[in-house]
């Protein structure tokens, strides 16, 4: 083969390279207003996949029908709600926690953190967004002063459960690492 040959091959295979990543960028990134596409959601023990989002720089905006998988809560006409808590929405109109896009309603899961102070963070590049504990459920837990059952090995292995104790003074100390 020729050098000539050569070095249009090679072009032809970068410009097709950069053709194809660019395709590739276009289809990740849409147009503001358009569907956002895939996203990963961690909360908890659980991971999951939403099939569409709403394009947006900042924020997680599900279809309402996706926001029980992903925290429990359901949007009901009073507002997002997980049991006796409810945050109110306006959904009569758009709001910081929901719009309407082509007939379809949207709702800002990030919005929602913020309001209950859910630390939360994301990784733009993946798509991934993880949430953390929602403080205002753990109310009860810090009102009460009673700390959780929970199980370890003894230094024989035996399993002792902290409900063992009950009624006893106990002095629990913890170490981490980190």
């Amino acid at each position: 083969m020729e050098r000539g040959t050569l070095t249009v091959i090679a072009c032809a295979a970068v410009i097709f390279a950069a053709a194809s990543c660019a395709r590739r960028e276009r289809e990740r990134q849409p147009a503001p207003g358009d569907q956002g596409g895939r996203a990963t959601v961690l909360y908890q023990d659980r991971v999951v996949e939403l099939e569409r989002t709403l394009n947006d720089p900042n924020d997680l905006w599900v279809v309402p029908q996706d926001l029980p998988r992903i925290n429990d809560f359901v949007l009901k006409p009073e507002g997002a709600c997980l049991a006796e808590l409810c945050i109110p929405v306006r959904q009569d109109r758009e709001s910081e926690m929901f719009v309407t896009r082509a007939g379809q309603g949207w709702f800002n899961v990030t919005e929602l953190s913020r309001k209950l102070q859910q630390a939360f963070a994301v990784d733009h590049e993946h798509a991934v967004w993880s949430f953390g504990n929602i403080p205002v459920t753990r109310n009860a837990f810090l009102q009460s002063a009673v700390a959780p059952d929970f199980a370890l090995p003894d230094r024989d292995g035996k399993l002792v459960r902290l409900s063992d104790f009950r009624g006893k003074k106990v002095l629990v100390i913890t170490w981490a690492s980190w």
